[in-house]
């Protein structure tokens, strides 16, 4: 089956399921007890059996990342008391850093106990297909995860007949964040479309305001800018068709966006180059900068920071649409202590687990029976609109492409950042897809 074809299977299998279990119907099962039970339910904590120290790789160093990794680890003390968490996270927003010491470790040798990836291709191609991973079948099984994930995740999750990785969770990429004194004082509304972004822009820029907030010291956060306005000048099914060679990377619409992104460009800071992504979002709290585009963990980033003020709609271009990705966990092969692995993992997908998690991450569950807690405002509408948007992969975060491929792009948006050079750029794309294997 194809990867579109998967993806649209997500989005069709999830609509309904978390319909049902938003309506309280028995379509939505709930998993068998795990080692952390489910929260109000009258499961009993299984005894702990790991011990020693358990190792966990992720890029989850800051705000609401850090702080639902925390969420994690303080229920994992409880139920597992006699294991050593030991916290192996490298800073880098999208795991651009970490991947390539991850990478490094792994080829090694030296692989962690768990590590973090993004569901999709950046996980079956990258580890699963060259036999680095342990299955997880037995895992789904006991836990009932064959019943409280969603059929269409399951497949992604999936090759050749078995489980690889368990998700804590769904973002959304295509998030355009405002600070709404700075909008009211100004009398401005958030834009929907590319016009509206750049009339409000210029605005904000004759005020002395920086329009849009920036911070690419990570090269994967201007590619993923750029993803949203592919999405947004192409709509979705032509976005989807970029990775599926459906729709060629020489397209006038590509040129279009390029030609957006371009404009777009010369409303960032000048100093977004040596800033990360939620130092970015510092400038839109503080008020020096009217807008930033970026994934929901902006939310959980805004809350850790006691940023209340925040306005958040869908990017240029994508109302309707939900640019998603999945965070998941997986035991590569050669891990020191799979045992302590597995009690983890069990936490990660559990009930309890994904609502202590989600609410201070900035993102959704990925369990059909999960979304009770202390969700915000914004967590509540995304859960809301998850189940009528239409779903495409994002491609930074590992969903849409081959890790080669994904890599490729935002090298090549990155020299766009720096040169500006339409023709070039466009060529370099439609070279990377024909490397990638998908276009002639």
């Amino acid at each position: 089956m194809s990867y579109s074809k998967r993806w649209h299977k997500v989005l069709a299998l999830l609509t309904i399921l978390l319909v049902l279990a938003a309506c309280g119907s028995e379509a939505a099962t709930t998993a068998p007890a795990t080692s952390a039970p489910a929260t109000g339910g009258d499961a009993t904590a299984a005894p702990a059996t790991a011990s020693g120290k358990l190792e966990v790789f992720s890029w989850w160093t800051t705000g609401g990342e850090a702080a639902g990794l925390a969420a994690l680890t303080d229920i994992f003390k409880t139920t597992d008391p006699n294991v050593e968490f030991v916290n192996s996270a490298v800073a880098g927003g999208a795991g651009s850093d970490a991947k390539a010491v991850l990478k490094t470790r792994m080829l090694g040798g030296d692989p962690p106990d768990l590590f973090q990836v993004h569901m999709g291709h950046e996980l079956i191609d990258t580890w699963v297909v060259p036999g680095q991973m342990e299955p997880l079948d037995d895992l789904y099984t006991s836990e009932g995860w064959d019943k409280s994930f969603p059929q269409g995740v399951l497949d992604i999750v999936s090759h050749d007949g078995h489980y690889w990785s368990v998700p804590a969770n769904i973002h959304r990429a295509n998030v355009l964040w405002y600070n709404k004194k700075v909008f009211t004082d100004n009398g401005l509304t958030a834009p929907a479309t590319f016009a509206e972004f750049f009339t409000v822009a210029e605005a904000l820029q004759a005020k002395g305001i920086t329009p849009l907030a920036l911070g690419d010291s990570g090269s994967w956060a201007a590619g993923h800018l750029f993803e949203t306005v592919l999405l947004g000048t192409l709509g979705a099914e032509a976005y989807e068709g970029l990775w599926t060679g459906t729709t060629p990377w020489t397209d006038p619409k590509v040129t279009e966006a390029l030609e957006n992104f371009k404009k777009m460009l010369t409303f960032v800071n000048t100093d977004h180059g040596a800033l990360s992504w939620d130092q970015a979002n510092d400038l839109v709290i503080q008020g020096k900068a009217g807008m930033t585009i970026m994934g929901d963990w902006v939310d959980a980033d805004n809350l850790a920071k006691k940023f209340t003020d925040s306005g958040a709609v869908a990017s240029p271009g994508t109302a309707g649409i939900y640019d998603a990705l999945s965070d998941t966990f997986g035991i590569p092969k050669g891990a020191k202590n799979p045992d302590a692995a597995r009690a983890f993992l069990k936490l990660v997908g559990s009930q309890q687990g994904q609502d202590a998690f989600n609410p201070v991450k900035g993102s959704i569950p990925a369990r059909i029976d999960a979304g009770q807690g202390n969700y915000t405002e914004y967590l509540k509408s995304a859960m809301a609109e998850w189940k009528t948007a239409t779903i495409v992969p994002s491609v930074v975060h590992g969903a849409a492409a081959k890790e080669g491929w994904a890599t490729a792009y935002i090298d090549a948006v990155a020299g766009f950042v720096a040169n500006q050079d339409v023709a070039k750029t466009q060529s370099q794309f439609q070279q990377a897809c024909v490397d990638a294997g998908i276009c002639k």
